[in-house]
């Protein structure tokens, strides 16, 4: 049933989306995200996992967290003045990416207690805010007449794109315990994430996700050597 409220949240960003209202379909988002985490702990919990709810779950977020994202970056693409109708589907590619990362991640067994690429709620967070900030937020006014500014937003999609398959390692925010040793990383990340929200808003958001690429990269790299 939780997964099938992450679903509903999902359909639901989408039409937002599609409608040009980016806030409204980032909270649903949300609100799917939060569904989301709460289905994987309660079935858990009462130990009812089961293979169709597997599939549930996947489909769920294929909706939520690959094709609405998609939808909002649609959306805007739409609004631009852009010369060809091709260049605003191109935001469906990574729905299709968003797919195959979710396919990935139910035959990984790597990824009990971690994550290797991106997760696909990370990424339609980030893109909800980034969207939504670049229409709405005074910082953005400036290079709304620029064309440098869709071809900046698609390149930083074909790397979204690329984060969402690559095999780059993602700390999880999940605690065996609730001490600081072992979860450094994690404490770090959400108190400074924390204060990145508070002080720049829903873009801070989308620069949270950034933060969080680049404290795993950062960690990757670390853990190699």
């Amino acid at each position: 049933m939780i997964t099938c409220y992450n679903l509903i949240s999902g359909c639901i960003a989408t039409y937002y989306a599609f409608q040009a209202d980016y806030l409204i379909a980032l909270a649903f988002i949300i609100i799917g995200a939060v569904f989301d985490f709460f289905d994987g702990m309660t079935a858990r919990l009462l130990g009812v996992s089961s293979p169709i709810g597997k599939e549930l779950d996947s489909l769920a977020d294929v909706v939520t967290f690959g094709f609405a994202p998609s939808a909002i970056l649609f959306s805007w693409l739409s609004a631009q003045h852009i010369h060809t109708v091709v260049v605003p589907f191109l935001a469906f590619i990574m729905a299709a990416f968003s797919a195959l990362r979710l396919a990935k991640f139910n035959l990984d067994e790597r990824q009990a207690m971690g994550f290797i690429g991106l997760p696909t709620p990370a990424n339609a967070l980030f893109w909800g805010a980034l969207i939504w900030s670049i229409e709405f937020r005074s910082w953005f006014e400036p290079y709304h007449t620029s064309p440098y500014l869709i071809y900046i937003v698609l390149a930083l999609m074909f790397l979204s794109c690329y984060l969402l398959v690559s095999e780059i390692p993602m700390f999880a925010l999940k605690f065996k315990q609730w001490g600081w040793q072992g979860n450094e990383v994690r404490y770090i990340f959400l108190a400074t994430s924390a204060l990145i929200i508070v002080w720049l808003g829903v873009l801070g958001i989308a620069v949270a996700i950034a933060w969080y690429v680049v404290l795993s990269a950062l960690l990757a790299v670390r853990n190699k050597n």
